[in-house]
């Protein structure tokens, strides 16, 4: 049965027809690799701080991303080992209620320092290391999404770099409306030499090259 299913299989490449386990490229199923365990660590790190989480505001983000991702990685894992559109479909990610940034470094109460124990840790913490773990994901899907050559799962993980950012800056907004994450500025003058420091491009890429023949 194995030699008639190895004719077969290579019968199938002869005449340049894939079978449906075979439409993915060898440097692809590293990255697959590394984008799906990735996207399981992040689940399992949200499943061990979240009994640490007082703050019912970080518990309900926490919870809708963890929701949120675990549907994200069955897509990834049904569109890599199919190499199909997946059965379900996501809308992308929305922050449920947007807040606005506050500017300014205010003085620290006290400077900070690891924890000496788990008492010590808190919302401050867990949410700096959930924004981590979103920031470092979003980084894995970039460099993997331009390497799959399977249309389908390149979709898929495309997709997925937009939905990381979202959470990200979630989780940044509520730092930053709890002081944990603060915005310093430039002086204006700076900061306006450096917002007028570029202009629109005029270039034609047409008409770059006169002695270029048409």
């Amino acid at each position: 049965m194995q030699n008639q299913q190895g004719q077969m299989n290579m019968d199938n490449q002869r005449s340049g027809q894939m079978l449906p386990m075979q439409n993915h490229g060898g440097h692809e199923m590293f990255d697959a690799h590394e984008a799906l365990t990735t996207a399981i660590n992040v689940l399992d790190q949200y499943m061990i701080v979240r009994p640490y989480v007082n703050d019912q505001e970080l518990l309900d983000i926490l919870d809708h991303q963890y929701d949120y991702i675990t549907t994200q990685y069955n897509r990834m894992v049904e569109a890599f080992s199919t190499g199909k559109k997946p059965s379900k479909s996501i809308e992308p990610y929305e922050i449920p209620m947007m807040t606005d940034i506050t500017y300014g470094v205010q003085a620290a109460s006290a400077p900070k320092k690891p924890s000496n124990n788990l008492g010590e840790i808190n919302e401050q913490g867990i949410s700096a290391h959930m924004l981590g773990l979103l920031k470092s994901t979003s980084s894995v899907f970039a460099m993997a999404a331009p390497e799959v050559t399977n249309s389908v799962l390149r979709r898929v993980v495309a997709d997925c770099i937009h939905d990381f950012i979202e959470m990200a800056y979630e989780l940044f907004l509520y730092q930053n409306k709890n002081a944990y994450y603060q915005v310093p500025q430039l002086q204006q003058t700076d900061m306006d030499k450096m917002l007028h420091a570029y202009e629109p491009s005029q270039a034609n890429i047409k008409q770059s090259n006169p002695n270029q023949m048409h």
